[in-house]
Formats: structure tokens, C-alpha cells, sequence
């Protein structure tokens, strides 16, 4: 995701693709404990994911 793509949008829907990215997160450490994750760096792009939108959803509400 980029930063552009999520400034232009609702911090409501900020909050759906949070939710929606929290839960891939999870499935995706519960494979990691299971040795099932092919690419571990799927866990860090989503990581940081999650904290670009909190970032925006942060500034959005300071505004």
C-alpha cells in the first residue's frame, strides 16, 4: 500500500483495512509458529502496513 492511496481515504474505511490486515497478520504468525510460512517477509510488509494506516488515522483525527 501507499501512503498516497490511503490519505485519499475515509479514516472509516482506514478502519476496515486495519481490521482486515490485523487478522491476516494473525494467520500469518499463527503459520509462522507452525513452520507453514513460505516468506517471513510477508509478516514485516504487513507490520509496517498496519502502522502506515495507524499513522494516517492519527493524523486524520488530529485535524
Amino acid at each position: 500500500m501507499k501512503t498516497d492511496e490511503l490519505r485519499n481515504k475515509s479514516v472509516e474505511q482506514l478502519h476496515s483495512d486495519l481490521l482486515d490486515l490485523l487478522k491476516v497478520q494473525f494467520s500469518l504468525r499463527m503459520q509462522n509458529a507452525t513452520g507453514q510460512l513460505g516468506r517471513s517477509s510477508e509478516l514485516k510488509k504487513i507490520r509496517r502496513n498496519i502502522a502506515r494506516i495507524k499513522t494516517i488515522v492519527s493524523e486524520k483525527g488530529a485535524k
